[in-house]
């Protein structure tokens, strides 16, 4: 399926939200994951299937001083 992630096309095998955040290599304990402008909570990434077509912003959490 293809996905906009981040705002570039991306085509995946990706069903869930941890099978797409492992493919980019991404820690899932460091940051949020919104899709189609809705933030999604870390306790349903699992059970949250992503669908063609769908808008993923991936955001990295930052901590400075």
């Amino acid at each position: 399926m293809t996905l906009t992630v981040n705002g570039e096309s991306l085509v995946t095998d990706s069903i869930t939200i941890p099978d797409l955040l492992k493919e980019l290599g991404i820690n899932p304990d460091r940051v949020a994951v919104e899709v189609n402008l809705s933030i999604i909570k870390k306790a349903d990434y699992s059970a949250y299937n992503l669908k063609e077509g769908d808008a993923v912003e991936v955001i990295n959490f930052v901590g400075g001083g």
